[in-house]
């Protein structure tokens, strides 16, 4: 403990804002792994709770469930099912589910981009707190007596490179988490276009099905 204080007073005043940037940036990155966790569990539990129901063409026992759910999978199988009584084409349908899933991506990447801004700030402000160091390093180093010039320089360059090297260590870790996060709202993203092409599938080849007409080729 004591080294990483003596690490962060050696370092200037930029320190600090760094290590505020730091844990925003970690503190969000938590809220959005939680998040799309429950997301991703709670769309699981919902498809396969539904799905059922869909291919028993029970859609009130559906749309009563979608109703009753707060997942975003839910949600787009409610419109698509509330269009189905009006919908003379499969794609009027496919529309409502597009609908709803565009509604749904925003608030899957809700606070994702921040990770990515607050990584820049931190290497920038590294940058700049040990650009001004050195500057201040220079600045004395002028009016000191010629046998302390270079130690003092030495010093004083050490001193302003921490800065540089602590703005890399916030933005690295949280380079790597919005990486991470991004790549799990696509899955969320891409499992909800899968469901909403089985939905499709089912519901068009049990209208067939009561129109008399083969749902298949076979």
């Amino acid at each position: 403990m004591e080294s990483i204080i003596r690490f962060l007073q050696e370092g200037g005043v930029f320190m600090y804002p760094i290590a505020i940037i730091m844990v925003i940036g970690l503190a969000v990155a938590i809220e959005r792994l939680l998040v799309l966790a429950k997301e991703k569990s709670g769309n699981r539990r919902a498809f396969d709770e539904m799905y059922p129901m869909l291919q028993k063409r029970d859609l009130r026992a559906a749309l009563n469930y979608a109703n009753s759910s707060d997942t975003h999978i839910a949600n787009i199988f409610a419109s698509g099912i509330q269009r189905i009584p009006t919908a003379q084409r499969r794609e009027e349908v496919e529309y409502a589910l597009e609908e709803g899933l565009m509604e749904a991506i925003p608030q899957l990447e809700k606070r994702t981009p921040y990770i990515a801004t607050l990584a820049n700030i931190a290497t920038l402000m590294g940058l700049l707190g040990t650009i001004l160091g050195l500057i201040a390093a220079f600045t004395a180093v002028a009016s000191a007596p010629a046998a302390e010039k270079a130690e003092l320089l030495s010093q004083s360059i050490s001193v302003a490179m921490n800065t540089t090297a602590f703005g890399l260590i916030a933005a690295i870790p949280l380079i790597l988490l919005h990486s991470y996060l991004q790549t799990k709202t696509s899955e969320i993203v891409d499992s909800i276009e899968m469901a909403g092409v089985k939905f499709l599938n089912t519901i068009t080849d049990k209208k067939a099905g009561q129109n008399g007409t083969p749902s298949n080729n076979g």
